[in-house]
């Protein structure tokens, strides 16, 4: 199928963008790669009447360390930050997960900031936003901003907290602690695919931050107590997540994958690379 018609504006600030957006209301969308948005158009799941291309703005096009965040500006793709110099050491979680969002074709259109914006609970940004605690920035007409944390931002399947005339002007991801680890699990039909369920563990010396995605309706991320057994409170995760059959997995699959992978973590188990070997041998 092809889009409904619609008007294409491509403007060339933020604040323009806002101004254009409050205008439209609820007839426009924002689009910067356009990875996932073109696909719910081609369905014709979504029909607006606007069309806003944020991707020529170019004070959105940014990737900066600052004290204790990296912060990515809303027209870097994927691949850009996949690429960025000491990503592995300012933001280790991200180097492990942002190889199995989709493929390197995909990457290097789909933005940082769009991927959020979407807010697939089974997308991997999201869920490591989520588990790292980091935060949104937006931005509306009248120039003022404010951050919202990961937790609050994400409200359910493809649906957050931007308001109908902001703009997602960047994102931030904690940067690294030190001494604490990092480590990212995904199960998904093929590399690439959205995941059948993924895990994002924080892991100190004291406690460890776990987030789950591809079960609930949005990202979450648990904290649990490091030298306890985690059997129990893995189960309890399990159960809490309201997990349903589709036709990629059952619940009952979701519920055990989130047992197994979140003891492999906690344990510092096989590598995610050969954790899917051992899954498809």
């Amino acid at each position: 199928m092809k889009p409904a018609a619609f008007d294409y504006l491509r403007p060339s600030s933020r604040r323009e963008a806002c101004e254009l957006l409050h205008e439209a209301g609820d007839d426009a969308r924002l689009i910067a790669g356009g990875q996932s948005l073109m696909a719910v158009l081609n369905m014709r799941l979504a029909q607006p009447k606007r069309l806003i291309d944020i991707a020529g703005i170019e004070d959105l096009h940014y990737i900066e360390r600052r004290d204790d965040h990296l912060a990515v500006g809303a027209g870097v793709t994927q691949a850009e930050l996949l690429e960025h110099p000491g990503l592995a050491e300012a933001v280790p979680l991200l180097a492990q997960a942002m190889p199995w969002i989709g493929h390197w074709q995909t990457r290097n259109r789909g933005t940082v900031c769009g991927s959020i914006a979407h807010a697939d609970p089974s997308a991997e940004l999201p869920l490591c936003l989520a588990a790292l605690g980091g935060q949104v920035v937006l931005e509306n007409r009248r120039g003022k901003s404010r951050r919202v944390m990961a937790e609050d931002f994400f409200q359910g399947v493809l649906t957050t907290d931007r308001r109908q005339d902001e703009l997602i002007t960047e994102v931030r991801f904690p940067l690294a602690r030190p001494g604490a680890e990092y480590r990212f699990r995904e199960v998904a039909m093929r590399h690439g695919d959205f995941a059948i369920v993924a895990l994002a563990a924080v892991v100190d010396s004291d406690r460890l931050t776990l987030g789950v995605g591809g079960v609930a309706d949005r990202p979450v991320a648990r904290e649990f107590v490091r030298h306890a057994d985690p059997s129990e409170a893995l189960n309890a995760l399990a159960w809490s997540l309201g997990a349903e059959d589709d036709a990629h997995a059952t619940a009952a699959y979701r519920r055990q994958l989130i047992r197994e992978l979140g003891l492999e973590l906690i344990a510092g188990g096989p590598s995610n690379e050969e954790n899917a070997h051992a899954r498809q041998g």
